[in-house]
């Protein structure tokens, strides 16, 4: 049990790293002059975010 416990908790940090890696890499390209780029970018991070919320709902059902 404490295994998969674990395994989940890493997964949770996986998706967050994800989101905030897209969101800092975002704010890079908006910053250095390529707005478009980083709109598109910043995008992913509430998708990411939903991705991994379904994904972790999912397992309870």
């Amino acid at each position: 049990m404490i295994k998969k416990f674990n395994n989940i908790k890493k997964a949770k940090a996986l998706f967050f790293a994800a989101a905030g890696i897209s969101f800092l890499f975002s704010i890079f390209l908006w910053f250095t002059g390529h707005k478009e780029q980083g709109m598109y970018v910043g995008i992913w991070v509430p998708s990411i975010c939903s991705a991994g919320s379904l994904i972790f709902a999912g397992g309870r059902s």
